[in-house]
């Protein structure tokens, strides 16, 4: 392993560092400055935990203006061992890093728990952080698929209004939920926290934020894991296809466990035809929901709930058990009602702000659905499917467009990444690592699942040693696959 020593920025340069992020005119300029605080207290649902909030600018282009609350949660380390902090980078979009650090924050070593606080935060527009708040019943008329031009139209027309009320009910915030913002509350936390670089590990859609933090800070980089990362420079046909091929790999590795386990329910049956099968009364509308009692399953809810039990490898038996109680489901047809209250979080408008995925017309689109069919003809509908839909017609410029990654760290960032990742591709990383060029390292777990850091010993033996001694994995590092355990 190849040891890279900490950037030599000098504590006149840090204090410099406020949360604006803007660099003062003088170095008795930054000396007068004062990094924001957080006022930490023991968390309500576990005292264990520390919870606070951190004041941030709504738009970072305009410092004084209107403001909001950070929501964020710590698990402090031991005094005698203590290295820093460890900034965790919640996925989804809309996950809760208060939620991880309250409530697993075991994901982390007990060495790396030892040596880091755990820090994490709900990013802004989502959780604790001020979130987004829409119309219910404009959320409900997002269709998951769309069938012909006149719905597409529709689409369009009601993304126009579910946009406006989203704005309304959540006030300005609801223009800057992007991840550029977000990187920019991330260096607003690690001045908070009183560190002079920051010490950070992204998972899934946290390595969008992760990306972005080091493209606007690249001297403020201590160290950086990228765990299932996201590729943000695809355009639509290269998002939809690539997560097409993965999930639909995923599922091949599915089959070839229940092949040769005799955990798997479906051991010895030809799963595929029956999988078939289940889409056929899918399409017809015939297939209930045996959770859900009085509702059908949607042929893209289908592929969907599937697609989420390919996640980790323990859930596989859970897959194979649920296609069986789907094949042994009694014809029904009925409309699932809507919950009672008015409005709902609507953490996926950040999605909106980070990706243009235009699509032109309905022709466009059903050229989407074949190909997606073709590339996946088990699960077929990716669930980038649902992004196209529900940003479909988002005014251009977005706030955070795809590109290629323009990242000059002196530590290289450290790509995490599963060869069969049912939801972030391998290729994905693969194509991230080609674009950090020496500034990033490609760490390949040989296995499955959504992540790696849990579920290979391996994995996480060298996550560590990069995140507290910089040690950075040799060229082409892998680890063995863990075989399922039931």
């Amino acid at each position: 392993m190849l040891r890279v020593r900490k950037a030599a920025v000098g504590w006149a340069v840090a204090l410099a560092l406020t949360a604006a992020g803007l660099t003062p005119a003088s170095p008795a300029a930054a000396r007068q400055q004062s990094a924001p605080t957080i006022d930490w207290r023991p968390c309500a649902t576990d005292a264990s935990a520390e919870c606070g909030t951190l004041s941030l600018p709504v738009d970072w282009d305009r410092p004084r203006g209107e403001r909001f609350d950070l929501s964020l949660a710590r698990r402090v380390a031991d005094p005698s061992t203590r290295q820093g902090a460890l900034v965790f980078g919640p996925g989804g979009p809309g996950d809760s890093g208060v939620d991880r650090v309250v409530n697993g924050s075991s994901r982390f070593s007990a060495d790396l728990r030892a040596r880091f606080d755990i820090v994490s935060f709900d990013p802004r527009g989502t959780g604790g952080s001020h979130p987004v708040i829409c119309a219910r019943d404009l959320l409900a008329r997002q269709p998951q698929l769309i069938a012909d031009q006149a719905q597409f139209d529709a689409v369009l027309a009601n993304n126009t209004l579910l946009r406006a009320d989203c704005r309304a009910r959540t006030g300005a915030l609801y223009d800057h939920v992007d991840s550029t913002s977000a990187a920019r509350d991330l260096d607003a936390v690690r001045a908070a926290l009183g560190e002079r670089q920051l010490t950070f590990h992204g998972s899934s859609y946290g390595t969008v934020l992760g990306q972005r933090y080091a493209e606007l800070y690249p001297d403020r980089v201590r160290a950086m894991v990228l765990e299932a990362s996201m590729d943000h420079s695809l355009g639509t046909r290269a998002f939809l296809d690539t997560q097409a091929v993965t999930a639909e790999g995923a599922f091949d590795e599915f089959l070839a466990w229940c092949a040769r386990s005799v955990d798997c329910v479906l051991h010895g049956r030809d799963v595929r035809a029956s999988w078939a099968g289940l889409h056929a009364r899918a399409e017809r509308g015939s297939l209930p929901d045996p959770d859900r009692a009085g509702a059908a399953l949607a042929p893209f809810e289908l592929s969907r709930l599937a697609h989420k039990k390919l996640y980790d490898t323990w859930r596989w038996p859970e897959l194979a058990e649920w296609i069986v109680r789907l094949e042994g489901a009694a014809t029904t047809s009925s409309v699932r009602p809507l919950a009672d209250e008015a409005v709902a979080p609507y953490p996926f408008a950040v999605f909106c702000q980070d990706w243009n995925l235009p699509v032109r017309d309905y022709r466009e689109y059903v050229g989407h659905l074949g190909r997606a069919a073709r590339l996946a003809p088990d699960l077929r509908y990716p669930p980038a499917l649902f992004a196209l839909v529900t940003c479909l017609g988002t005014p251009t410029p977005v706030a955070n467009p795809q590109h290629r990654l323009r990242v000059h760290t002196e530590v290289p960032l450290l790509l995490a990444a599963t060869v069969h990742d049912p939801a972030s591709g391998y290729g994905w990383a693969r194509n991230v690592a080609r674009q950090l060029g020496r500034h990033g390292a490609l760490l390949t777990y040989d296995g499955w699942g959504h992540g790696s850091y849990t579920s290979s010993p391996c994995v996480a033996r060298a996550v560590d040693a990069y995140l507290i001694d910089q040690a950075v994995p040799a060229r082409g590092a892998s680890c063995p696959a863990v075989e399922p355990e039931m």
